[in-house]
């Protein structure tokens, strides 16, 4: 048995980061903390970029190339047992389910508002009409992005059955391959990615971000 790094750092931070922004969104808006609700929402969206942009640039199990499968693909990854280098043909498209739910939701809560005190930073550029219809999507997409969720959840205890440790893979970054199985380099040094990041989260937080930071911590 030998091991092989098939997650870079700031994939496998990426996914936890964006765990933990996830729950501090749900938790913020239930709580009526809008400020810390509007920063959770910038940080995800410097992460969300980053993660696109390092899904050109990045590793090779990062690629958003390598989330492209066939539905044959699919079928056939249920009934084989044989080690895959990054998401299954399954994982790929619950990955970019997440993208296409996660991007709806920040997209819509830039343009959302309350109608009293709180606009989200595009809603001067937009229509009232859109406003209401981005009000709408909002929330309902939400709830989708918590049924989507627990799926992830039920097809990584399935996995886990299956003897397939997913989340062990992602905190490690590694994975164990039989001898006969190829052994290649497939991932780069995160530090370019993390650059960017927070390139990315300085200029929202210094543009966007400043009101609600100065709120918050006044």
């Amino acid at each position: 048995m030998a091991t092989l790094k098939i997650w870079d750092g700031f994939i496998r931070c990426f996914h936890w980061f964006l765990v933990v922004s996830i729950a501090v969104l749900y938790f913020s808006i239930e709580e009526g903390m809008i400020e810390l609700h509007f920063i959770a929402g910038f940080f995800t969206l410097a992460l969300i970029a980053t993660r696109l942009i390092w899904g050109i640039i990045g590793s090779k199990t990062a690629k958003l190339s390598a989330l492209i499968h066939s539905p044959r693909a699919v079928f056939n990854s249920f009934k084989s047992s044989k080690n895959t280098i990054g998401h299954s043909a399954p994982g790929s498209y619950m990955v970019l389910v997440f993208f296409a739910l996660i991007i709806t939701q920040l997209v819509t809560g830039l343009m959302s508002s309350d109608g009293i005190l709180t606009d989200g930073p595009l809603v001067e550029y937009v229509s009232s009409d859109t406003v209401d219809f981005a009000n709408w999507l909002h929330h309902l997409n939400f709830d989708i992005l918590l049924y989507a969720i627990g799926l992830h959840v039920l097809a990584i205890i399935f996995y886990r059955i299956k003897g397939k440790p997913l989340v062990k893979a992602m905190i490690t970054g590694s994975k164990n391959l039989k001898e006969d199985e190829p052994h290649t380099i497939v991932t780069k040094s995160p530090w370019l990615a993390w650059g960017i990041f927070f390139i990315l989260l300085f200029i929202l937080m210094m543009t966007w971000g400043k009101e609600p930071i100065n709120y918050l911590f006044s």
